[in-house]
């Protein structure tokens, strides 16, 4: 694959999914970026505005087999891991995948299941394998991860520990879509499944050589301090407790990587870094004193947005 193939994908990709959902191009970019760039995806919006719809979508773009696990709080790790059962004939357990063995898993709800489930997709979303009964075995790659929670109706939910959050590269919400997308969705056929319009413009070979690719594209001296600067604001602020990881530094330069090559360019911008540093960076701070009332990404993405601006910008760099 070379560059100006995979910028077509990429572009492909986006227009398939905007073409068939009512979602805004922003959170549709941002989902193919992080497919593209090897992350794990947290839509966190209210009830009905697709984010289930969006990430299916995205398992059927990239032609991959997607599996969709809704969590509830009695779901135990064994749920999504699999579990070893006796077979009487072979006098042996059997190992029987759960539904972590599969090229996308959508979460849905990921929130309203107890920590000691959330817990198994650490190992998972990191690593990309599985371990049950001591033995390891090893996911597809590319493995993607799409999860979704509810901001409202907190009422038995269990907040994603820090350490999981580090593990999402990008946090997007959909929004509600502007008028005339709405106007659109309420004059279609009733009951109509909008997946449905979607068609598959790549396989996961073309993820894997897409990836290859990005990560050939160069990030100057200048532009990895530019990032690094940003992460010490974020790690010295006074009204923030805990700033961004070196994890969350990686994964702001990785998705950079795709911006620019789907940008048809050679090398990182600082402009990538700050376009795509909200998306990536906000849901990793964990703030000082909470504003009641606000919802907590608005006020991570408000400080963000606040600490970067404090941080001088070197001169963009041409390809």
């Amino acid at each position: 694959m070379d560059r100006d193939s995979a910028a077509r994908l990429g572009h492909a990709m986006a227009e398939q999914l905007t073409g068939a959902l009512s979602a805004r191009r922003e959170a549709i970019a941002l989902s193919v970026m992080c497919l593209l760039s090897g992350g794990h995806l947290l839509l966190e919006d209210v009830p009905g505005v697709g984010k289930t719809t969006l990430a299916r979508a995205l398992g059927r773009v990239a032609g991959a087999r997607t599996v969709r696990v809704q969590f509830t709080p009695d779901m135990l790790p064994s749920d999504l891991t699999g579990v070893s059962v006796w077979d009487p004939q072979a006098r042996a357990f059997t190992f029987h995948p759960g539904p972590l063995f599969a090229d996308m898993v959508l979460a849905d709800e990921i929130n309203r299941a107890n920590p000691k489930t959330q817990s198994a997709l650490l190992e998972v979303m990191e690593e990309h394998r599985v371990s049950v009964d001591g033995t390891t075995y090893d996911l597809p790659d590319p493995y993607f991860v799409m999860a979704t929670q509810n901001p409202v109706e907190l009422e038995g939910t269990y907040p994603l520990p820090e350490a999981q959050l580090d593990r999402f590269m990008v946090r997007t919400a959909l929004g509600y879509p502007d008028a005339a997308a709405e106007r659109a969705m309420l004059r279609g056929a009733s009951g109509a499944d909008p997946v449905a319009r979607v068609s598959a413009v790549c396989g996961l070979a073309d993820v894997r050589a897409f990836r290859a690719l990005a990560a050939t594209v160069h990030v100057s001296e200048e532009v990895a301090a530019y990032a690094l600067a940003i992460l010490d604001a974020t790690r010295h602020a006074p009204e923030v407790r805990l700033g961004a990881s070196p994890r969350a530094g990686l994964a702001l330069l990785a998705i950079s990587r795709t911006h620019a090559l789907l940008d048809g360019r050679t090398a990182v911008f600082p402009e990538d870094v700050r376009t795509l540093a909200p998306a990536v960076l906000a849901h990793r701070l964990v703030l000082r004193d909470a504003v009641p009332g606000t919802p907590q990404a608005e006020q991570q993405r408000a400080v963000l947005v606040r600490l970067m601006s404090r941080v001088s910008a070197p001169g963009s760099r041409r390809a």
